[in-house]
C-alpha cells in the first residue's frame, strides 16, 4: 500500500503545555484509518495543523507523496484533501442546495456566491438524493437537525471530489440510526476509493469499521495496528480502553 498521508514529527504547543509532541503516523491509501485516544490527547489539533486550521511549531505533513510546505485548507481542498469538524459548519441562513455551491467557490471569488455550474449542480443533486437531503434542498440549512447538519457537511467536503476526508468525531451527539446512516456512507465511499482518517470516540463504530487504528496520548503516537491489535495492547488499555 502507497501512504496517501504521512505525519512526521509534528509538534505545536500552546504556552508550555505541547497539544502534540514528535507525533508522526502515515495513512495508507484505500483506507478506513482511526485516530483514537483520550479527551485532550491531540487529535484535533493534529487534524488543524494537517488541514492548515494551525500552523505547526514543528515537524512536516506529506500528501499524495508531495511535503505540503505550508498547509491552506482552501489549497488543500483544491487538491483533494477536505474535512469536517466536530460541530458542522454549515452556514444556516443558506439552504441546503445553497451550502453545496459555496463549498466549491475560492474565497477570492466570493465566498457567498450561490450559482453553480451546470455540472456542479448535477453533482450537487446527486449527492442530495445519496445523503437523502433531496427534500430539503430548498430549505433553510439551519432548519435541520443536528445530524442532518452532519450529513449536509459530509455532502459539502464530497463536492471536491477528494481523494481524502479527515472526519472529525461524526458520531459525537446523533442518534443511533443517523450513526447507522453516516457508517454506510464511510463504507460505501471507501469502498470506491476514498480514503478516510476518522478521530471517533464510539469504540465500537470504530473496531468495526477501521482498516488501521492510531492511538494518541499526550499527543504523541503510542500505538497503531489493525482494531485487534490496539484493543490488546498494553500501552493502550493503560491509555484509554481500559481493562473492560
Amino acid at each position: 500500500m502507497t501512504a496517501l498521508l504521512e505525519v512526521e514529527g509534528l509538534t505545536k504547543r500552546f504556552g508550555g503545555v505541547a497539544a502534540v509532541e514528535e507525533c508522526s503516523f502515515a495513512v495508507q491509501e484505500g483506507t478506513i484509518t482511526a485516530l483514537i485516544g483520550p479527551n485532550g490527547s491531540g487529535k484535533t489539533t493534529a487534524f488543524n495543523l494537517i488541514t492548515g486550521y494551525l500552523p505547526a511549531d514543528s515537524g512536516t505533513v506529506a500528501y499524495a507523496g508531495a511535503r505540503v510546505r505550508r498547509p491552506d485548507p482552501t489549497a488543500l481542498y483544491r487538491s483533494g484533501l477536505a474535512r469536517t469538524f466536530q460541530r458542522a459548519r454549515v452556514f444556516p441562513e443558506l439552504t441546503v442546495r445553497e451550502n453545496l455551491a459555496v463549498a466549491i467557490q475560492q474565497p477570492s471569488l466570493g465566498l457567498l456566491r450561490r450559482s453553480m455550474s451546470r455540472r456542479d449542480r448535477e453533482r450537487g443533486n446527486e449527492l442530495l438524493a445519496e445523503f437523502g437531503l433531496t427534500a430539503a434542498a430548498d430549505d433553510k440549512a439551519g432548519s435541520l437537525s443536528f445530524g442532518q447538519r452532519k450529513l449536509l457537511e459530509f455532502a459539502a467536503v464530497l463536492m471536491g471530489t477528494p481523494k481524502l476526508v479527515l472526519l472529525d468525531e461524526p458520531a459525537a451527539g446523533v442518534n443511533p440510526v443517523m450513526v447507522e446512516t453516516i457508517e454506510r456512507h464511510v463504507r460505501t465511499l471507501n469502498e470506491r476509493g476514498l480514503t478516510f482518517l476518522v478521530v471517533e470516540h464510539d469504540m465500537q463504530l470504530v473496531m468495526r469499521m477501521s482498516d488501521a487504528v492510531i492511538v494518541l496520548d499526550h499527543g504523541v503516537a503510542i500505538a497503531r495496528g489493525t482494531p485487534r491489535e490496539v484493543q490488546t495492547d498494553p500501552r493502550v488499555l493503560d491509555a484509554y480502553l481500559g481493562t473492560a
